[in-house]
């Protein structure tokens, strides 16, 4: 089972192209876990790359749905083996549902759709991802920052040495972030997308 991430600018005609840097960003070295494939421009402002594994497309989405630029389309399913080299030339299933997904998703409230051979899987995995995007669009710069230490392995702490705060008012704004809900929505996805998969 293969997980397909299609991903379309918003707002393309009205803004600067995005792609570059964000293939740049999505590439990034060390390579990222569960990558078979890396990301690719397909056509216009869309690029495409392919995962093993579930949790390491849904921490991409996670990304995407940050910056709030973005439509992202997640399929999963067969492919055609062996992979070709360019993720461009892929084929099966699974390039065909991230297809249908990214294309729902330029209409979706949250601008993020999932599709699969399992559809009650899928719609489940998009249900959280969705919950997961109304959560981190409300999320302030000071919420980020927490987050992004806490994500990195930080204590508490240290996190209030590192932004001249007290460890309470860490905690408190890690609260305010939602940083525990989307820690548990990143692993409830990927969870959904498994079971779906093994279905």
């Amino acid at each position: 089972m293969v997980y397909v991430l299609t991903v379309d600018q918003r707002a393309s005609r009205s803004t600067s192209d995005l792609v570059p840097e964000l293939l740049t960003t999505l590439n990034r070295r060390p390579r990222r876990n569960g990558l078979l494939r890396k990301f690719e421009r397909t056509a216009g402002d869309e690029v495409q790359g392919v995962f093993s594994e579930s949790r390491a497309a849904i921490d991409v989405v996670v990304e995407l749905l940050r910056s709030d630029q973005w439509s992202v389309g997640l399929g999963f399913g067969e492919v055609v083996w062996p992979l070709p080299r360019s993720t461009r030339a892929g084929s099966g299933p699974a390039f065909v549902n991230a297809r249908e997904a990214v294309t729902r998703a330029k209409s979706s409230p949250h601008h993020v759709n999932v599709v699969g051979e399992n559809a009650r899987a899928a719609e489940q995995a998009e249900t959280v991802l969705w919950l997961m995007a109304f959560v981190l669009r409300r999320r302030s710069e000071r919420g980020w920052a927490v987050a992004d230490l806490l994500a990195e392995g930080l204590t508490r702490r240290e996190i209030g040495v590192k932004l001249g705060i007290s460890q309470s008012a860490v905690t408190q704004r890690a609260q305010a972030a939602g940083f525990a809900e989307e820690q548990r929505g990143r692993v409830l996805a990927a969870e959904l997308l498994d079971a779906g998969a093994a279905a």
